[in-house]
């Protein structure tokens, strides 16, 4: 089957990495393309980000972003408001293909994992309302690692649930995986549930992509920040201020350590270190420049930023980006802040890449190197829960 066309729309899409890894992956299958009907998110610069960097003339002359909030900014940036308790889906365009990242926060290992009852727990049921409403022939859904554990096991079974059979909706075939994105080509350590959904009625099995497909692509952090150099002048490259207490911190820091190492703190004088309850095994850690980075996050006080090998300061947001895989010509909309939190959220663009490329691939009926799911939908949906 070649030679279509798919008109995507998207719900919590972040700044737009789902949305530049299937864009990039159609590049890669011949006779497919993309086109982007629409998107969604409930942060303002965020929303400002996509459309300023994915809907571009060629992919989305007549696409629009809705911003979905509670509390919403008076108009700008091309961006359309809507409360998000009350988002209009059937307003929304027909659409052949789905991608939602529904939000982390209550399935996250850090925090309170509160799963369903949570604030962000059930907002998975407007990309259930998209598949019964909009009947897309494909969808990839993407969440932390932290989703099968939440709940006991009851939030994975039931959003499983709902993915399968929307009410009132087709029935889809799902296919989860829990990935590695370093294996894909994100110089990353970062492990997320991606789901993705083949609309029942369509003669098309989607497949995991087996990562030796990309054995070759360097992932270490020192290629990631230094091939190309990074100009001064690089969008969203501002160096933070680092205190003079941090900056000796750092000093007796070697690569791969943390605040809290048993080396570093024989050596560092006691005045620099952190009395804390909890010692968290990222606080003020040095990346190790031949290996992935550690897993990149959008929020978090002192010590939470992640640090240059060599240098005695934490990596600016383009450098955090190229830890996700955005090309250096992608901008950020907002402050850094903004931006620190738009880029820890987003999706990986090469890890996003890899999978939509395996999706298209099997649409187009083109053969690709596979391996079995880590995740059985089966097994997880005849579990008996407490």
């Amino acid at each position: 089957m070649t030679g279509q066309t798919f008109r995507m729309g998207e719900l919590f899409s972040g700044p737009g990495g789902m949305a530049l890894g299937a864009r990039l992956a159609t590049e890669a299958v011949e006779g497919v393309e993309l086109q982007h009907a629409w998107a969604n998110d409930y942060d303002f610069d965020t929303c400002k980000t996509y459309r300023r960097n994915i809907l571009v003339p060629e992919y989305g002359l007549d696409a629009k972003v809705v911003q979905s909030s509670a509390d919403l900014p008076k108009g700008g940036g091309g961006v359309v408001h809507q409360n998000v308790h009350n988002l209009d889906i059937d307003a929304l365009g027909e659409i052949d293909g789905f991608a939602f990242g529904f939000p982390c926060n209550d399935y996250s290992l850090v925090g309170e994992w509160k799963g369903l009852r949570g604030e962000y727990g059930p907002l998975y049921t407007y990309g259930v309302r998209v598949l019964a409403s909009k009947q897309p022939k494909w969808f990839v859904a993407e969440n932390v690692s932290g989703l099968r554990g939440a709940n006991e096991g009851r939030a994975f079974k039931q959003i499983l649930e709902h993915l399968q059979s929307p009410d009132d909706g087709p029935r889809y075939r799902l296919v989860p995986h829990l990935y590695s994105f370093d294996e894909y080509g994100v110089p990353q350590r970062r492990q997320r549930i991606v789901i993705v959904g083949i609309r029942d009625d369509i003669d098309v099995d989607f497949k995991v992509p087996s990562p030796e497909i990309y054995n070759a692509i360097d992932v270490t952090a020192k290629s990631a920040l230094t091939v190309p150099p990074l100009g001064l002048n690089t969008p969203n490259h501002e160096f933070a201020r680092q205190s003079e207490q941090v900056v000796e911190r750092l000093s007796y820091l070697m690569p791969g350590e943390h605040a809290f190492s048993p080396r570093a703190l024989k050596v560092m004088p006691k005045r620099l270190h952190i009395n804390t309850r909890t010692t968290i095994s990222t606080t003020y850690k040095r990346l190790e420049p031949d290996k992935p980075s550690y897993t990149v996050t959008g929020a978090g006080g002192g010590g939470s930023h992640i640090y240059h090998w060599m240098f005695n300061r934490a990596l600016t947001n383009r450098e955090k980006a190229r830890l996700q895989s955005f090309p250096d010509d992608f901008v950020f909309e907002g402050l850094k802040d903004s931006v620190r939190k738009q880029i820890g959220m987003a999706v990986p663009v090469k890890g996003a890449e890899a999978i939509f490329t395996a999706l298209f691939k099997s649409f187009a009926g083109i053969p690709y190197p596979s391996i079995d799911p880590n995740i059985e939908v089966t097994k997880v949906l005849e579990s008996k829960q407490k």
